[in-house]
């Protein structure tokens, strides 16, 4: 497949390639050899070499002499090139799987014409020619059966391959890197000077892997330093998509929405500016202060601020469909892409997991989210300390889901909100060294002493539906404390 590059660009690429001392096993020299099968064979092998040896792209070029590297041009043409009366271009593709998006480049260097085949690295399993897998070993192309070793790490790198280090944009020129990224907010969220020098930026960017430099000195853009960073997404093509998008309805159903907002900068760099959107749609509700009627917001926008960077940081990125902030007359749900790697009941007190580690790793030391673990536990603490219903952690289809509530007594939740609100207390406490007792759960739900007999009730329901358990059945009954279900399991 051709797709012909700047004659500028081929030139410094072939350049750079050729002052190699030696072939390796992501570039191959050529003069005018090119045999449709080998050709197809070192498809295979340079797209699974360039995995095992952690490069963005590997290279058959023609037109360089191997051994001596030495510029000497080529006599074959990608273009005309015929497998029987098959164009080589449209022939390959067919026997290659899963299907690889190479690239035939042609230039000018010193005179001489060359030819570049650039070969993207392997996704998520070895790549094929004629059902045959093939590697680099050394100089040679050799079947990747044959080398148990390559294949078994080939294998460990395609399952552990991120999609935060892949790349949203390439070859782009460090004038176009800040450019596209917003490199000021960068420094300030991390608290740090501003470099005076556009070197002093780019050297910052690359050591914290969210640029790379690549084959013709020029830079490649990763997924996380786009999504997080961009000025605007739709510089980077795909990740428009995952834009957030924040939804404004009119009453409690989807039926009518009073606005729409889908912000394009990075999730890092326009952060402050979602936040403020959405705190100015929350739902607000009256209040006495004294003698004077105050409105006052619905919802603690600590806990609505936090829940929202977990939706960015661990959504599955190759899902489809953004996140989304919607906003209802007494609730607000937010919905990340991609099923939950931990037990929605479980959300308190088992180890957190995340798809994109060093995206959130990077969040973190923006300060945008909480330390890792500790996130939901403050979520629940602070709308307890509300005095709020509990939040519904819950799957969606292929989504994650999480509802915040409005204001709404004890006296008027359903039996399924009573439930959830009581476990909850009681997983906020016993990772906390707690367990819940009658007076928690008063204080919980600003109850007066008086109440201590409804609350007794409430207690007894959560226990006969296996939410919470007696800590020591032994205790007496104005004594006793209760832990999770799952606590005295463990």
């Amino acid at each position: 497949m051709s797709n012909p590059r700047n004659h500028e660009y081929v030139a410094e690429l072939v350049r750079e390639l050729a002052r190699l001392p030696a072939e390796t096993e992501w570039v191959e020299f050529k003069v005018n050899k090119a045999v449709s099968k080998d050709i197809g064979r070192a498809i295979s092998a340079l797209a699974n070499a360039a995995v095992l040896a952690e490069r963005r792209r590997a290279y058959l070029v023609w037109g360089v002499e191997d051994g001596t590297h030495q510029i000497v041009g080529t006599t074959f043409d990608p273009r005309s090139a015929r497998r029987g009366n098959e164009p080589l271009e449209s022939w390959l593709p067919r026997l290659l799987t899963p299907q690889v998006n190479f690239r035939f480049h042609e230039g000018m260097l010193t005179g001489n014409r060359v030819v570049v085949l650039e070969v993207p690295p392997a996704q998520r399993e070895p790549v094929s020619f004629e059902g045959v897998e093939y590697v680099r070993v050394g100089a040679s192309t050799r079947r990747l059966r044959n080398y148990r070793e390559k294949r078994m790490a080939l294998w460990a790198a395609l399952s552990l391959a991120p999609w935060e280090l892949a790349m949203a944009a390439e070859r782009v020129t460090a004038r176009e890197v800040v450019q596209i990224l917003d490199y000021p907010q960068y420094f300030h969220l991390l608290k740090q000077p501003l470099p005076e020098a556009r070197s002093g930026v780019l050297a910052a960017l690359e050591a914290d892997d969210l640029i790379q430099r690549c084959d013709a000195g020029r830079f490649d853009v990763t997924n996380r330093a786009a999504i997080l960073l961009a000025r605007d997404l739709r510089h980077f093509g795909r990740l428009q998509h995952k834009a957030v998008r924040v939804i404004h309805y009119r009453g409690r159903s989807r039926l009518e929405a009073n606005g729409e907002r889908e912000p394009m900068s990075g999730y890092a760099s326009g952060f402050s500016s979602l936040e403020d959107h959405v705190d100015a749609r929350l739902p607000t509700r009256e209040v006495f202060d004294g003698v004077f009627r105050r409105s006052r917001p619905s919802f603690p926008m600590p806990a609505v601020r936090e829940l929202i960077a977990n939706a960015l940081i661990h959504q599955d990125f190759r899902a489809s469909g953004p996140p989304r902030i919607e906003i209802f007359e007494g609730r607000v749900e937010i919905t990340n892409p991609g099923t939950s790697l931990v037990d929605p009941r479980r959300v308190l007190d088992l180890p957190p997991r995340t798809r994109n580690e060093k995206l959130a790793s990077l969040m973190r030391r923006f300060g945008l989210c909480e330390e890792r673990g500790v996130g939901i536990d403050k979520v629940v603490a602070e709308l307890e300390r509300h005095q709020l219903p509990a939040p519904l952690f819950e799957a969606a289809g292929e989504n994650t889901r999480v509802t915040l509530f409005g204001p709404r007594p004890l006296k008027d939740m359903t039996r399924e909100e009573r439930l959830r609100a009581i476990y909850l207390h009681a997983s906020l406490r016993f990772v906390s060294g707690g367990a819940v007792t009658n007076a928690s759960l008063r204080a919980r739900f600003g109850i007066p002493a008086t109440g201590r007999s409804a609350v007794s009730r409430h207690i007894r329901e959560a226990v006969d539906a296996g939410v919470i358990e007696v800590k020591d059945p032994r205790a007496g009954l104005r004594a006793r404390a209760y832990v999770p279900w799952w606590a005295s399991v463990a």
